[in-house]
């Protein structure tokens, strides 16, 4: 047990109310590039899912990322789902997806009836493991798509794993939710694959409220996921569907946010990268805590700043000491095939995301805390004392 005594040595000087640290919370431009592309769509009127907003939304992200095509959705999960569709995921195939990842990468998988085998972490990336990636070939070489995680923003190893599924000719879809502005060798993630998302939740680098984005070289299926997330209504004076739809779309308003934010991205990125090395600095004395891996081919956007822990406490303790403090910091991703829904799903590996789990912690990565703030944290990692 972590003795919080500590924290406050003496609690009644202490300050009763401490602002509120957060662990990633939205960050709108202090330029206002937002609210001029959201006013615009009051003043032409254009509220619905379709627009200026939403037209240029996608041609500005594709373009920075150097994708030919982008469709804007309503989530990254709604992203990954039409992903699934478009690579001809149906019933029963089976489809490769990380362990360590958040549920929201696996359930898609399952909107399409198909059959998720989930597949373990390495330590050199926190990412899908290319070793336990060739065994589930070896197991299952039918297999209809592979769903890539970058996690935390970090790059998983994209030359051996596409290198893999090259050889067994699978569509790859990279799940790069977490991970925008992040380099693989000079290249952005959620290009390598033959379909990228992208998440603009109120938590990721960028975010439009809730959101998403699907790109892809293949301009004939990004179109025609525009068709499916618009309820597959079929060009005809009345209303007709020929096939199944699904009510996708992004609003022109919620567009209007995402086109301010992307003009501030590469602020968003230093700032996080910022955090990350504020942590590691201030921290490397500290024998019970390891950061999470930063690999030479990788450059990436730090959404959160995460570390393992040993010895000293747990991730719990850790994080109840955090809180204790008003400050919000949460677990590593507990693994799919640990979670009561997916339990009686394949997994193929060995123990690393169940450690990675059982260790990790991640740290308040806001783009919006002060130095003073990182001061505070510091300060109660490098106090904090075991009972």
């Amino acid at each position: 047990m972590v003795n919080h005594d500590f924290l406050n040595k003496d609690k009644r000087d202490a300050k009763p109310n401490k602002n509120r640290i957060f662990l990633s919370s939205p960050h709108m431009s202090e330029e206002g590039f937002e609210m001029r592309y959201i006013n615009e769509a009051f003043e032409t009127n254009w509220i619905s899912p379709m627009g200026t907003n939403v037209n240029e939304f996608e041609k500005e992200l594709a373009s920075k990322i150097g994708s030919k095509s982008a469709a804007a959705l309503s989530s990254g999960t709604a992203a990954i789902h039409m992903a699934l569709k478009a690579a001809g995921v149906e019933k029963g195939d089976i489809v490769f997806c990380p362990t360590l990842t958040f549920s929201a990468t696996a359930n898609p998988i399952i909107y399409q009836n198909a059959i998720p085998v989930f597949i373990d972490s390495d330590f050199d990336t926190w990412n899908m493991c290319p070793d336990a990636l060739e065994k589930a070939f070896e197991k299952y070489p039918d297999v209809k798509a592979v769903l890539i995680v970058h996690l935390y923003g970090l790059s998983a190893n994209m030359d051996r794993i596409m290198e893999i599924c090259s050889k067994y000719k699978v569509p790859v879809i990279e799940d790069a939710a977490e991970s925008l502005g992040t380099l693989y060798k000079g290249k952005y993630t959620g290009t390598f694959g033959d379909y990228g998302i992208f998440s603009f939740n109120g938590n990721k680098i960028i975010t439009t409220s809730g959101g998403g984005m699907l790109v892809s070289n293949n301009e004939e299926r990004i179109e025609k996921v525009k068709f499916w997330a618009t309820q597959s209504k079929d060009p005809a004076r009345h209303y007709q569907h020929s096939e199944l739809g699904f009510n996708y779309r992004i609003s022109n308003i919620v567009a209007g946010i995402g086109r301010g934010q992307l003009k501030v991205l590469e602020q968003r990125v230093q700032k996080k990268k910022y955090i990350f090395e504020f942590y590691r600095q201030e921290l490397a004395g500290l024998d019970w805590v390891e950061f999470m891996p930063i690999n030479d081919w990788n450059e990436p956007n730090y959404w959160l700043s995460c570390m393992t822990i040993r010895g000293k406490c747990t991730p719990l303790e850790l994080i109840e000491a955090l809180e204790d403090e008003n400050i919000e910091s949460r677990h590593i991703w507990k693994p799919m095939h640990l979670q009561p829904y997916y339990e009686n799903y394949d997994f193929i590996g060995s123990t690393v995301a169940e450690e990675l789990f059982a260790r990790g912690v991640c740290l308040p990565s806001d783009t919006k805390m002060t130095d003073e703030d990182l001061l505070r944290i510091v300060h109660l990692l490098k106090n904090l004392r075991s009972a």
